[in-house]
């Protein structure tokens, strides 16, 4: 039992870690969908050349 609790010692430690190291640069919203996300639409094809 008091291996559960070291190992989740350890794992609070570690993960507080990086948050702390990470600052404002770590996203935590998940996926995002709407406005929110950043997407480039991929350049039209140039018209077919009609013989």
């Amino acid at each position: 039992m008091w291996k559960i609790a070291v190992g989740f010692v350890v794992f609070a430690g570690v993960a507080m870690f990086v948050i702390f190291k990470g600052g404002d640069s770590i996203d935590m919203g998940g996926e995002k969908h709407g406005s929110d996300t950043v997407h480039v639409p991929a350049p039209a094809a140039p018209p077919a050349a009609k013989p």
